[in-house]
């Protein structure tokens, strides 16, 4: 079987199965009007650009974020729960073409959350669209994208050896999101949270996106040097934790809850 046909079959499934789940609709629909009233409030006297930045953009990649790395996380704990966690590790498809058909599937779904805020942000704030170079956002969104899959691998790989995939879940959302800078500069974050987010493509990513609506093509190529490096980083990672999975797989004989 062709690598292209397991990512889309892998990915077909993943779309149906995830939005008939009521948990990602609430993720698809409740969670972009919460987010964007809240951050549209809190920015609702600051200026255009950092409105357009941190309020429609913002809360965009928070439930982008959200919608992606939950889903992750959350079919690899389904996986382990129904026992078939070994049986698509062990099928003869690649089990990283199926993960990745799945995280792709997952961010397809996701765009939705992000234009979905986009939507509610201008339809209820009409706000001032500002922004310095449209191709450029259009760039940083495609290589954001890129990170976000590249990390969600990254944590889908991590707990596929983790049994505590509940606990690592909800370390996901708020937290990353503060590190990340969705919903305000990491500039006002102490000194080693600053260090801790540069390790991260995401981090980069945001920089982008907000250099395109309030800054130069300089600062976005100064931003796009860190994000090719990390993502690089982080699909190396990747690659090591997959065979320490294959490693552990040979040795327990299983990956589920047994």
């Amino acid at each position: 079987m062709k690598s292209s046909s397991i990512i889309l079959t892998s990915l077909s499934l993943q779309m149906k199965q995830t939005f008939v789940r009521p948990m990602f609709k609430y993720t698809m629909i409740v969670g972009p009007l919460l987010y964007t009233i809240i951050l549209g409030e809190i920015f609702r006297n600051a200026s255009a650009e950092s409105f357009v930045a941190y309020v429609v953009l913002g809360s965009g990649l928070l439930n982008l974020w959200n919608s992606i790395a939950f889903s992750s996380a959350g079919d690899i704990n389904r996986e382990r729960f129904s026992n078939t966690l070994s049986i698509i590790f062990t099928a003869p498809a690649d089990f990283r073409l199926i993960l990745l058909g799945k995280i792709i599937g997952n961010t397809i779904l996701s765009l939705g959350a992000f234009f979905l805020s986009v939507f509610f942000a201008i339809a209820l704030y009409r706000p001032e669209i500002a922004v310095q170079n449209w191709l450029l956002l259009a760039i940083s969104l495609l290589l954001a994208l890129v990170a976000f899959i590249v990390v969600s691998i990254f944590i889908a790989y991590l707990l596929t050896l983790s049994k505590k995939t509940e606990l690592w879940m909800n370390c996901l959302t708020y937290p990353f999101a503060i590190i990340f800078g969705f919903l305000f500069p990491i500039e006002n974050l102490p000194q080693a949270a600053q260090y801790f987010s540069w390790v991260f493509p995401p981090t980069w990513a945001v920089r982008l996106m907000r250099y395109s609506v309030t800054d130069t093509a300089y600062s976005f190529t100064n931003a796009l040097i860190p994000l090719l490096i990390t993502t690089v980083i982080f699909t190396l990672l990747a690659g090591l934790l997959y065979k320490a999975i294959f490693k552990q797989a040979k040795v327990s004989g299983t990956l589920d809850m047994a």
